[in-house]
């Protein structure tokens, strides 16, 4: 009795059975044929190439010319910005070591001459006398004061002018300042001549313009324009009358009726006060 061959080896034909629970190549089966894991093929690798970097699009010229103009806008600003600042420190310091004060002005006596208005033509003439005293309260501080140019006015008529020469105040210091001012032959509106005649008081208004320095010790700072206002003055005119010669003494005028205008100064730019 011949004995039958059995295959015992499986090919890829024809694979052997496997058990049921029997792990093959790390997956469990369950008495199927595993399929084969498909061969990935290496990746070709490309060959190296050559790219250049980009070089940058070239700036235009109104990008330069902004960016210097913001450079220069940002410096002048923080230069400002600094100086505002030390200037701030230094009036500290000055403020805490001298106190500074400002000058005050009155005008203390006046006297209305003569004011004349004709009727015919409309021509002012006015000649008035007044004294301004002026105080300097401070103890190390002096002020500086350029030719005045004085104006009277009524009501906006531009009664007389004058002037007087420059003077300094010194610290602690009164200084009383005669003033004469006059006009002949001023020509007037006609409704304000009318105005003129009709009234027997007249208020006035007194300006001084000028340039003001002060001085602190060795330090003298640059001048600045002014403008003096006094205001509040009421006069009345006062002719004089000159009689002839006798050989008894003269008895002499009476003097002027005293006042006290105060006077405001303010910081003059141009037409405009501060």
């Amino acid at each position: 009795m011949g004995d039958r061959a059995y295959a015992t080896t499986g090919t890829a034909q024809n694979p052997l059975p496997v058990p049921p629970g029997r792990t093959v190549n790390g997956a469990t089966t369950n008495g199927t044929t595993p399929k084969p894991v498909p061969a990935v093929p290496p990746r070709a690798v490309p060959p190296y190439q050559y790219r250049p970097k980009p070089y940058p699009p070239p700036r235009s010229r109104y990008t330069s010319r902004r960016n210097w103009c913001c450079t220069c806008c940002l410096w002048f600003t923080l230069i400002l910005i600094g100086l505002v600042f030390l200037a701030a420190i230094a009036a500290g310091v000055l403020y805490v070591l001298y106190h500074p004060r400002k000058p005050t002005f009155n005008v203390t006596s006046l006297r209305l001459i003569d004011l004349n208005v004709s009727s015919s033509s409309d021509l002012l003439t006015a000649r008035l006398n007044f004294t301004v005293t002026a105080r300097n309260p401070n103890q190390k501080i002096s002020f500086s004061y350029g030719d005045v140019s004085i104006s009277a006015f009524s009501d906006s008529v531009d009664l007389a002018d004058g002037s007087i020469p420059a003077f300094v105040l010194d610290p602690n210091n009164v200084t009383i300042i005669p003033v004469s001012l006059s006009s002949s032959g001023r020509s007037v509106d006609p409704s304000e001549a009318s105005d003129l005649m009709k009234k027997k008081s007249y208020p006035l208004e007194i300006e001084l313009d000028t340039k003001a320095g002060v001085k602190i010790g060795r330090l003298r700072s640059f001048k600045i324009a002014i403008r003096v206002s006094c205001t509040g003055i009421s006069a009345r005119e006062s002719k004089v009358v000159r009689t002839a010669p006798s050989p008894s003494p003269r008895v002499p005028p009476p003097p002027p009726p005293s006042i006290d205008a105060k006077c405001k100064p303010k910081i003059k730019i141009l037409s405009w006060t501060f």
